[in-house]
């Protein structure tokens, strides 16, 4: 009798009592598994539902402390994303101006800036990346920009900055209709921004058409935030309001992600948060899946879990109290295919999202 395995690879015909025609199988299955997880998924690595990723909330020092939340991030593995908030600082003195990490208005100007504290950090991986070659592994690392202040000057010295670093980045080609989305051509690091007009100006709709360009937007409003109500009836607003009334307009060549509080998911978000149920858990996919079908990416900010005196600079508005409480709905977020996953403890993130890739 013939044993007889079918693999997009090969045809397997061998003669082989039954039981060795069984570990055949397995093995020839096994490989077939292991070749397929290799290849990139759907579109592109910047595809919705194709990545669940770390996001590394305030991913740089502040006040001359947390030095070491980059190598904490970066630790963690590739890919992941790193939040940079940036705010345009001048120096009284002599007038000069230069974009600066910080999560205030009100600067110093001896913060890092993002030359020293992201790119030349990431240097060596992504000059390896770019020596083997392997498209299917970039972006490695996703820079997500959240600006403090948007002045068009500084938008205008953002933009010379990731300049320099063309050759690295991700990049679409402007198209003459917004909803023509063009297709992403990787590099290792692609940057994201979220939804200031004057961003989208500068970053896409100053871009001639036909040329590329190379940071992307999320979708306009952050999330359906009634106004002028009691604090507990915009909790409940916030969680009970359909997906579809949330987000209403599809992504396009520049908008392809959208970004939420975790309060969309929980009343009041983490501070307030009660039991895991599966009434929240249909609530977190119902937003995923709306996302995802808008051709949109999502993100949810910020799950945590500490007691109060290891916060380590991290805001009690982001606390679910206890880790268990954090690393439940970080699993939660993965089951739902949530594509950015916002925290500040990076290791236990990082940990639990390398035990589900394996």
């Amino acid at each position: 009798m013939l044993g007889i395995v079918n693999n997009p690879l090969m045809s397997l015909v061998l003669p082989a009592p039954s039981g060795q025609r069984v570990l055949v199988f397995l093995a020839c299955w096994l490989a077939l598994v292991a070749v397929v997880s290799a290849q990139p998924s759907g579109a592109g690595a910047f595809s919705p539902g194709a990545r669940v990723l770390l996001n590394a909330h305030n991913c740089y020092p502040e006040h001359g402390k947390h030095l070491d939340r980059i190598d904490r991030a970066l630790s963690t593995g590739f890919p992941l994303a790193i939040e940079q908030d940036i705010a345009w600082h001048k120096d009284p003195a002599t007038g000069k101006a230069w974009s600066v990490l910080s999560h205030e208005t009100r600067t110093h100007g001896d913060e890092p800036t993002i030359d020293n504290h992201f790119f030349e950090r990431l240097r060596p991986a992504v000059e390896a990346a770019l020596r083997e070659g392997d498209r299917g592994k970039w972006p490695i690392a996703y820079l997500h920009f959240n600006f403090k202040t948007s002045e068009r000057e500084h938008v205008e010295h953002v933009l010379a900055t990731l300049m320099r670093y063309k050759a690295w980045l991700s990049s679409a080609r402007r198209t003459a209709d917004p909803l023509e989305i063009a297709p992403i051509e990787y590099g290792p690091i692609l940057v994201m921004t979220e939804t200031n007009a004057t961003e989208r100006a500068i970053f896409h709709d100053e871009i001639p058409v036909g040329e590329r360009f190379s940071v992307f937007g999320s979708a306009p409003g952050e999330a359906y935030m009634p106004r002028g109500l009691k604090r507990e009836e915009q909790f409940r607003r916030l969680v009970e309001t359909p997906p579809q009334q949330m987000l209403k307009a599809p992504a396009d060549n520049y908008r392809r992600w959208w970004n939420n509080p975790w309060a969309v998911v929980e009343a009041g978000g983490p501070p307030l948060a009660g039991e895991w149920t599966s009434e929240d858990a249909a609530r977190l996919k119902a937003l995923v899946d709306h996302a995802h079908s808008l051709g949109y990416l999502i993100r949810f900010y910020t799950l945590n879990g500490h007691p109060r005196e290891q916060a380590s600079g991290w805001g009690s508005g982001y606390n679910f109290g206890q880790l268990e409480a954090a690393r439940t709905r970080w699993q939660a977020a993965v089951d739902a295919k949530v594509d950015f996953i916002a925290t500040d403890q990076y290791e236990g993130l990082g940990e639990l999202l390398r035990n589900t890739r394996r």
